[in-house]
């Protein structure tokens, strides 16, 4: 099992976020991913592989030009207007809502900031293009590796990537690295294929990047967005619109739904992805549905309660469907069990 690890994401190491109204430390930092390469090496699981650089143009494909140029140089802008902003991390405060336009790049810096975010939880930091950037190398890669033959390869990468829309960063995520790997799957000749979306929270960046498209299908299991960010999207009643019609389900689970819950949300989106004839698999793995995630955790119950020996029944569950995957890390954060229940995930291939 080839692991493509991002060796520039301690890149993006943010100090703080804004959550209810209060700067408090960051929960997205290298930690995580740190965590989850100790238990792979503890436990000799997968090789780890660098990942080639992949082409511009396979990012393009799934972002917005004009986002990923203003990604690229976000930070160079932010100290043109002070260079005491070193110090500092570049945070939305204004964002075009409804009646507001958005057909026009403002040529405020802070304006440009808003204009492409969801929210105000997710800084922006001297490195983080190129951690974000650099996942998108790992998202490829390992998409290729399912083409050369491998049952299942792994894009171990931080910043993670399912919130982030074609124009848009937030939910921590700033390249949508499932959709990357999805587009280079269908570039390198699959014909369909699906994305399994098992985060605690809805993968709102990944559904609009297909909503309208027919080559792939979007399945999640989260949250219900009533009450879970990303609060805007994510409810059963979309379904795809256009050519995508039929091509989009979501299975939002009530706050408190447990580990039986979850499970019988599980089966459904297999279904789903057998019945879709997909012929490789994309799933954006989240591991804060675990009882003592530190964000998912803090909504007020334990996630959907899983635990070591719910992440090795998911693993099973996933590799069941003998349908080559590309297992790309999205959420789950610092935690002392992180990294082993990453590793239990894994043993259903092992």
């Amino acid at each position: 099992m080839k692991i493509f690890h991002n060796d520039q994401h301690a890149s993006h190491s943010a100090r703080q976020e804004i959550y209810r109204g209060k700067l408090v430390p960051a929960f997205e930092t290298p930690a995580r991913q740190d965590a989850i390469e100790a238990s792979l090496r503890q436990h000799a699981m997968g090789e780890f592989t660098a990942a080639p650089v992949c082409d511009d143009a396979l990012i393009g494909q799934v972002h917005d030009a004009a986002y990923l140029k203003f990604l690229e140089g976000a930070w160079d802008k932010w100290l043109a207007l002070d260079p005491a902003n070193a110090e500092l991390e570049a945070f939305p405060a204004v964002w075009p809502i409804r009646t507001l336009r958005t057909d026009i790049v403002p040529d405020n810096f802070c304006a440009q900031l808003g204009l492409y975010s969801m929210d105000s939880g997710s800084p922006l930091t001297a490195g983080t293009w190129r951690a974000a950037r650099r996942g998108a190398d790992c998202a490829a890669a390992a998409a290729q590796a399912l083409i050369d033959g491998a049952d299942v390869a792994v894009a171990l990468s931080r910043p993670p990537g399912h919130h982030a829309g074609a124009d848009f960063f937030g939910g921590y995520c700033f390249i949508n690295h499932a959709a990357v790997a999805a587009q280079n799957l269908l570039n390198l000749g699959k014909k369909h294929v699906a994305i399994l979306d098992v985060d605690y929270h809805h993968g709102n960046g990944t559904q609009a990047i297909f909503y309208e498209r027919s080559d792939v299908t979007f399945i999640s299991v989260h949250g219900d967005p009533r009450t879970e960010y990303p609060f805007y999207l994510g409810h059963a009643d979309e379904l795809g619109s256009g050519a995508g019609l039929g091509f989009n389900l979501n299975l939002p689970l009530k706050h408190g739904t447990g580990v039986d819950g979850w499970f019988d949300a599980l089966a459904k989106a297999c279904d789903a992805v057998t019945q879709s004839g997909c012929e490789a698999l994309v799933v954006s793995l989240g591991l804060d549905t675990y009882a003592d995630d530190p964000v998912s955790s803090s909504a007020g119950f334990a996630g959907f309660g899983l635990r070591a020996a719910e992440f090795a029944r998911m693993g099973r569950a996933l590799a069941a469907l003998d349908i080559p995957t590309v297992l790309a890390f999205e959420g789950g954060y610092a935690s002392d069990a992180l990294g082993e229940n990453f590793v239990e995930v894994l043993r259903g291939w092992a």
